[in-house]
């Protein structure tokens, strides 16, 4: 089996080198850049197990990284943040972010989060339908992870593409909040629901003609989210 590939993101060269040494103790591979843009080299250069994100960086913050990584690319990425407001870490999992950490942070708390995500990741990859969705004028790749509608790609995160997938290949059933939080984010993600609303609102921006008259992701009021099949 090969090894793990991590990248670290932070300007704090002392924070880099005991998260480094620590993964490499598990028998990870560490890359570590120190700004926006070199991290952005990184990830183009290499399709990462993970990238561990500092939110403060010099030339490009972590949330714009994490937006042009998500561009191209569906690495997970866990978002390091010193600020505690939850709308922080909310705007974090907006950008693409897969996670976030607080600091100041225990090293155990960062290894086992990094190794519950990388988990789900390899589950998710075993599980992986390869069937083609087709609902009007939207076509579901699941395969290749691309969404058409009209015949024109719709750019979602991947977070995003995990709801519409999760609710179009069960069409009709209706999941509550913290169904989905826990089937998409894992049971051991600290977050809590208004994740999951902050999604489906984003969601709905990109794939609805009218988003509060929409015509996929229906809302069951006092329930949850269903996909019209």
């Amino acid at each position: 089996m090969s090894k793990k590939k991590i990248l670290v993101v932070d300007d704090e060269k002392l924070i880099v080198k005991g998260i480094r040494f620590s993964l490499e103790q598990d028998g990870m591979e560490v890359d570590c850049a120190y700004d926006g843009e070199e991290a952005l080299e990184y990830a183009k250069q290499c399709e990462y197990d993970l990238v561990l994100l500092d939110v403060m960086l010099p030339k490009l913050d972590g949330f714009q990284v994490c937006q042009r990584i998500r561009e191209f690319s569906d690495m997970p990425i866990v978002m390091l943040t010193a600020k505690s407001e939850d709308m922080d870490k909310i705007l974090g999992l907006e950008y693409g972010a897969d996670d976030y950490i607080t600091k100041p942070f225990n090293i155990l708390e960062v290894k086992a989060r990094i190794k519950a995500i990388m988990r789900r990741t390899a589950k998710k990859e075993e599980s992986q339908p390869s069937s083609v969705i087709i609902k009007g004028t939207m076509k579901i790749d699941c395969e290749s992870r691309r969404i058409f509608i009209e015949n024109k790609e719709i750019n979602l995160t991947a977070k995003e593409f995990d709801v519409l997938e999760l609710l179009a290949t069960n069409p009709n059933k209706v999941y509550n909040r913290e169904n989905l939080l826990n089937l998409i984010w894992g049971a051991d993600y600290p977050g809590d629901a208004r994740t999951v609303d902050v999604h489906i609102r984003r969601l709905r921006e990109k794939i609805e003609a009218n988003p509060s008259e929409p015509r996929y992701v229906h809302t069951k009021w006092g329930v949850g989210y269903y996909f019209q099949g």
